[in-house]
């Protein structure tokens, strides 16, 4: 689908050569590029920016998890190339530190607070639609990059994840780059781009592990496919390619393995302190497989529900993940089918066919692997497939544009369209309200759209020759009204997202699927009219402290409850009493850590107020083994631990271990429990009961 004689002036020859300069490229973009290119991409990256850091403090700490460990790279060195939780490096997060260096670095220049946190992390989702931009745009023209970057800059999940602290933000920006240098490669088989490719995605192993791995196979097919040279150089540059990876993957791996266990924290979410188990165990295989030793649950089956829902070719489109992901899929797919059909009899270094593999396979083995993964999968990890439907959505439309005269071309524009309306219309339809409505208007514009994308051009065309021009510029109002059309329902959720804050470890981009009034109501907090956020589930222990957040308003006002009791939970910190925080910051010099809790998110609370290292027990759930009994014992009887907070785990049940249990049940027999601010405490640092 290279430029045709139906192709304007404003779409570009693909490969034309670049001839400004780079500042000049900066300013004006390409020589070919029309004078309006420039500063459509500049205002796309701008809104975009604007939609992702408008109001972000209003989300606090985000996920208090990594925010706590944050603070801890921030102080310490140590912590940083570990990515330990806390300062003192006790315990590691269960993911390995790529994203966190990013918001560590930011936090020394900036100061440890919720903007210096989240603002990388929306810079990082402006990168991304800037890359995707320029990836889309190399072989289908500046207009298909733009649809592209809206696409992925609007996609509901995506507006959740660039605004909040998990990795996957780092981690999408990072394959968009590994795509665009991908593209470069197999554009003239050169190896410098591969590597390139090999060291992005390396990069990406060392943020999110294994997911990171789930591109490599349609890349690496891209490239042995559609390079123009010789089989063996093909061959030789991904085995290159393949090194560079591995290397940049595997260089943190092996000084974590080497460094002795005495001398490091211990490796959060492995049962044996082994950063190998992390990868292939809890954070690898076992994500496929629900296999997952120390997690809160595994995963079901097509017919039952598990902890992280049923699995199956519908579960992106389901009642957790669809609206989050889903709207444009269907279209994606279309457009996708579509253009392998059309350029399937091509010569085999032609970069159209090489593009749709590529976002292809992308699409199809991510949202394979997310749909059929028995393990943890939660809702927000479908933001990686925001790329590749926004790159499909973008060749797609002006690629079938440019042969609107056959009966392919309009018959897949159609198809697309109708797809987009009649799957918003499914989505929309889950909610009350305006939402309802918005949907009815979406679906009954779509199709009118759709049937008028399959006619007018025809009709056009038999009122004769001087009538084509007029076909062409129908055609595109139409084409791009359907699109209009089809982004209105993710759109929406993109904004209602964006106007309310979002906290804890499993956040949804959105609103609810059951309640909410219209545009009043929100998962996670208030939306365009108001609304008030769920409260959190409490501790389970003797913490007895309210804990209620600050006030967060969205576009129009709205509530953000905090959990109560302290301990947190699963879904939220706790705000520790000014009486509690003064307590642990009290002569903190004199121990290694302030505090002691069972699990990394009741202790990020107490971490992150009170800004010392506090002892996470069996890491993020409690599940971990460690300390032990013992070794916990040795460390109150040298002074290093000063108070001891009961409870924190997910809850009875969720996987918390002997150990934690042993710990707390030898600490309740042992010391006398105090309160602090409406808190149950012991003080280590005192005698024993039974001394």
């Amino acid at each position: 689908m290279t430029a045709t004689a139906h192709a304007p002036t404003w779409l570009d020859e693909p490969g034309a050569p670049l001839h400004r300069s780079p500042v000049q490229r900066i300013v004006r973009g390409p020589r070919e590029d029309p004078t309006w290119v420039r500063p459509a991409l500049l205002a796309l990256l701008a809104a975009t920016g604007l939609l992702y850091i408008w109001g972000l403090g209003a989300s606090g700490w985000s996920n208090g998890f990594y925010s706590a460990a944050v603070e801890a790279g921030a102080k310490s060195w140590k912590a940083f190339f570990f990515g330990s939780f806390d300062s003192s490096n006790f315990i590691t997060v269960d993911k390995p530190p790529a994203s966190l260096w990013v918001m560590d670095l930011s936090a020394r220049i900036f100061g440890v607070n919720a903007w210096s946190i989240l603002v990388p992390q929306a810079l990082e989702g402006v990168a991304a639609v800037g890359l995707l931009f320029a990836t889309v745009r190399r072989r289908f023209g500046p207009i298909a990059g733009l649809i592209s970057g809206a696409v992925l800059a609007l996609t509901p999940v995506a507006v959740l994840m660039f605004r909040f602290d998990n990795p996957d933000a780092l981690l999408v920006l990072l394959l968009v780059g590994a795509a665009y240098a991908t593209v470069r490669a197999t554009e003239t088989a050169s190896r410098r781009w591969l590597v390139l490719c090999g060291v992005l995605i390396g990069i990406g192993f060392i943020t999110k592990m294994m997911q990171a791995f789930l591109v490599v196979p349609g890349f690496a097919l891209v490239y042995l496919v559609a390079a123009p040279a010789t089989v063996k150089k093909r061959i030789i540059d991904l085995l290159v390619a393949g090194v560079a990876m591995l290397v940049s993957a595997g260089w943190w791996v092996a000084v974590v393995t080497l460094i002795p266990a005495a001398d490091r924290p211990y490796i959060g979410g492995s049962q044996h302190n082994s950063i190998l188990e992390l990868i292939f165990g809890y954070n690898g295989f076992g994500r496929l497989t629900g296999n997952e030793t120390g997690s809160v649950g595994g995963g079901g089956t097509a017919t039952t529900a598990g902890q992280w829902g049923a699995t199956g070719i519908t579960r992106l489109f389901g009642s957790e993940m669809g609206g989050q992901i889903s709207w444009l899929i269907p279209t994606a797919l279309v457009f996708l089918a579509a253009g392998l059909f059309l350029t399937w009899q091509r010569k085999r270094t032609d970069l159209d066919r090489a593009h749709f593999v590529l976002w292809g396979s992308w699409l199809v083995v991510t949202g394979l692997t997310f749909s059929f993964a028995k393990g943890i999968i939660h809702p927000y990890y479908t933001v990686a497939l925001a790329p590749a439907i926004g790159a499909l959505v973008g060749m797609g439309a002006v690629a079938f544009w440019r042969v609107r005269d056959t009966i392919l071309g309009r018959l897949t524009l159609t198809a697309g369209i109708t797809a987009a309306a009649c799957w918003s219309y499914v989505l929309l339809q889950r909610n009350s309200g305006g939402w309802k409505t918005l949907g009815v208007f979406v679906l009954i514009a779509g199709l009118a759209v759709a049937a008028a994308v399959a006619v007018v051009p025809w009709v056009l065309q038999l009122l004769g020759e001087k009538h084509s021009a007029l076909a062409a510029k129908a055609t595109a109002v139409l084409v791009a009204a359907g699109l209009v059309f089809g982004i209105a329902g993710p759109s929406a959720y993109a904004l209602q997202t964006a106007s309310v804050a979002h906290s804890g470890s499993i956040p949804s981009a959105g609103p609810t699927s059951s309640g909410g009034t219209g545009f009043g109501g929100g998962r996670g907090g208030g939306g365009f009219g108001g609304g008030t956020r769920p409260t959190a589930p409490t501790g389970t222990g003797t913490q007895t402290g309210a804990a209620t957040a600050p006030t967060q308003g969205g576009f129009g006002g709205g509530t953000r409850t905090g959990g109560g009791g302290g301990a947190g939970g699963l879904l939220d910190v706790s705000t520790p009493s000014a009486a509690l925080v003064t307590a642990l910051k009290a002569n903190a010099g004199s121990y290694t850590w302030v505090l002691a809790t069972v699990g990394s998110n009741s202790a990020a609370g107490y971490e992150l107020a009170a800004q010392e290292p506090v002892m996470a027990i069996g890491g993020f759930n409690g599940s971990d083994p460690t300390p032990t009994l013992a070794a916990f014992q040795a460390l109150v009887k040298a002074g290093k631990i000063h108070y001891f907070i009961g409870g924190g785990s997910l809850g009875a049940g969720q996987g918390v271990t002997g150990t934690a249990t042993a710990i707390t049940s030898w600490v309740e027999a042992n010391y006398t429990a105090t309160t602090i601010g409406g808190s149950t405490v012991y003080d280590l640092s005192g005698s024993t009961t039974t001394s």
